[in-house]
């Protein structure tokens, strides 16, 4: 991991906080989406919240893939 960047674990308690509910899902690696990939959902009173975390080949999480191609998810965010 690069020196400035977090643990998954500690970029998740900065976004959400401690003590929620979360339910951690990845999704098969494809042509369409070759990152590593977790995505982070919680349900609050105002509606369900989801990031979606990549891993970059020095091996920080950031909520932006890894190269300039957006990716292509199955994910519905409601």
């Amino acid at each position: 991991m690069s020196g400035g960047s977090k643990s998954l674990r500690g970029l998740v308690t900065d976004w959400f906080g401690n003590g929620e509910n979360l339910r951690v899902t990845r999704p098969d690696r494809s042509r369409k989406m070759p990152w590593r990939a977790v995505r982070i959902e919680v349900a609050r009173s105002s509606g369900m919240l989801a990031i979606v975390f990549f891993r970059h080949d020095d091996g920080s999480w950031c909520v932006y893939p890894p190269s300039t191609v957006q990716p292509a998810t199955n994910w519905v965010l409601t």
